[in-house]
């Protein structure tokens, strides 16, 4: 049976710079260039790996910061800082050792990692889909062949959703997943939601009603000062909804995974000619 793996390029990159970074354990590599978040990278890839056993692999990533969730809300995102020097280097470098590990990379100008996931898992309609990040956006994914794996603390280590167990913990669908972040809001891609209505209400509603549509079929329904709040803020309601909204038509060219049998080969000569000390002793301490 086929069994697609996507990967979260930029969460898991970012996640793995981050874990260092924080006490400037900084690697650097024979040429001068940081690498602790590609190593970090290849070791959560490489683990995921070995754990799922794909057939096929993917890893999508973002292209650039404009979006054309920016030309929808021009604040989307825009709370983040910039990424440290440190980190820069490491975009090229780790896109370009992930192919030479024979993984398959996918981005596409405008779009997010999460639309290529989004675009890629809904095209397989035969088979698994096992997509890891570290992102809880990427829950309103699952279907009976989809499921998450959540990325924690170490390498190894996942929160593992599949549809069953988010309907029997949110008491929701994947698809109003999208519903209660257009009425919460998301601080960290910096789109607002309805003020004043939290996580805590945004799930209450939804549960309640099903749908942000009949919310506001049902406003005479709500209390006084949530119907206040969703009327004054209805506007940013639908931006916000479609900010949260995974879309699942990216114009991929080319291939969408790749067949998947293992690391090649010539793997060690890779992590050799990149100086990636850690990933060689990760590797070393697997083979045992």
């Amino acid at each position: 049976m086929k069994h697609v793996l996507l990967i979260d390029g930029m969460a898991l990159l970012f996640r793995s710079f981050f874990a260092t970074a924080v006490t400037n354990q900084f690697m650097y590599n024979q040429k001068g260039l940081p690498t602790n978040g590609v190593q970090g990278f290849i070791k959560h890839s490489v683990t995921a790996a070995n754990m799922i056993q794909p057939s096929h692999v993917a890893i999508c990533w973002d292209m650039g910061k404009e979006t054309f969730r920016n030309e929808a809300f021009s604040l989307y995102k825009s709370n983040r800082n910039a990424p440290p020097e440190e980190l820069i280097p490491q975009f090229d470098l780790v896109k370009e050792i992930a192919k030479q590990l024979d993984f398959h990379n996918v981005g596409v100008k405008g779009y997010e990692a999460d639309d290529c996931i989004g675009t890629i898992a809904r095209g397989e309609s035969e088979g698994k889909v096992s997509i890891v990040s570290g992102d809880k956006d990427l829950l309103q994914l699952l279907s009976p062949t989809v499921d998450v794996w959540l990325i924690k603390k170490g390498f190894g280590t996942y929160d593992t959703y599949n549809l069953d167990r988010f309907i029997t913990e949110y008491e929701i669908t994947p698809k109003q997943f999208i519903d209660v972040k257009g009425l919460m809001g998301d601080t960290s891609d910096g789109y607002p939601g309805v003020k004043g209505i939290g996580e805590k209400t945004a799930f209450k509603l939804i549960r309640e009603f099903g749908s942000i549509e009949q919310i506001l079929e049902n406003i005479d329904r709500l209390t006084p000062g949530q119907r206040n709040k969703i009327k004054e803020d209805q506007q940013m309601l639908h931006v916000s909804r479609n900010l949260a909204e995974i879309h699942c038509d990216v114009p991929i060219e080319g291939a969408f995974t790749k067949e998947w049998n293992g690391l090649p080969e010539h793997a060690n000569d890779v992590i050799e000619e990149h100086g990636l000390r850690s990933v060689k002793r990760f590797m070393e301490q697997m083979a045992k």
